[in-house]
């Protein structure tokens, strides 16, 4: 009898890496500051890239950055972005770079007036995932009211790389909106 293969939406092609990620990660609701915080900086850095472009420089990402240690990340000094500059492992961008520090130091400030970034960023979605109901990716919007607002204020609060699709990508990824397609095992899980 032959096994039925699991279908999944249609963005995730037969790559393992990208399989892993859609059944493991994307979608499914986060609430560690640790993971929320990482998931930001790698939804900027993917910026203009594919977001395979960042996964399969993920670990890297994670040894160049002190493990997403935000106190040790506000801390870098221009030795060590030019240290990151030569680290082929990531995107080598400065401006991405610098926007990590600057994110990082954010970020502290955050967890200290809402005492968790997290209690921070699910106050957007009211702390309860948005269940779409998608059926295709012409469907899936590139960016919401609730992404545009996210945007605007972690930008006031002095975060870089955080426009609204980027925050709705972001929104994606941490699950504050599920849109796993409707014929998705994620969907029905």
């Amino acid at each position: 009898m032959a096994t039925k293969e699991k279908v999944r939406c249609s963005w995730c092609t037969k790559d393992q890496l990208y399989i892993d990620y859609h059944d493991n990660e994307w979608g499914t609701p986060q609430h560690d500051d640790k993971h929320l915080f990482e998931m930001l900086n790698l939804e900027g850095a993917q910026a203009g890239l594919s977001w395979y472009t960042v996964l399969v420089k993920r670990e890297n990402y994670r040894k160049a950055f002190d493990n997403w240690d935000a106190k040790k990340i506000a801390k870098y000094d221009e030795q060590k972005v030019e240290a990151l500059m030569q680290n082929a492992g990531i995107i080598r961008n400065r401006l991405k770079i610098n926007a990590t520090i600057t994110n990082a130091k954010a970020f502290l400030a955050v967890q200290k007036e809402f005492g968790s970034f997290d209690k921070y960023i699910w106050s957007f979605v009211n702390h309860k995932p948005i269940e779409n109901k998608f059926s295709d990716m012409r469907q899936v919007p590139a960016k919401t009211a609730i992404s545009d607002a996210m945007s605007k204020d972690l930008l006031k609060r002095g975060f870089k790389f955080v426009g609204s699709t980027i925050c709705y990508a972001y929104m994606q990824a941490v699950g504050m909106v599920n849109d796993h397609f409707g014929d998705c095992w994620k969907a029905k899980a």
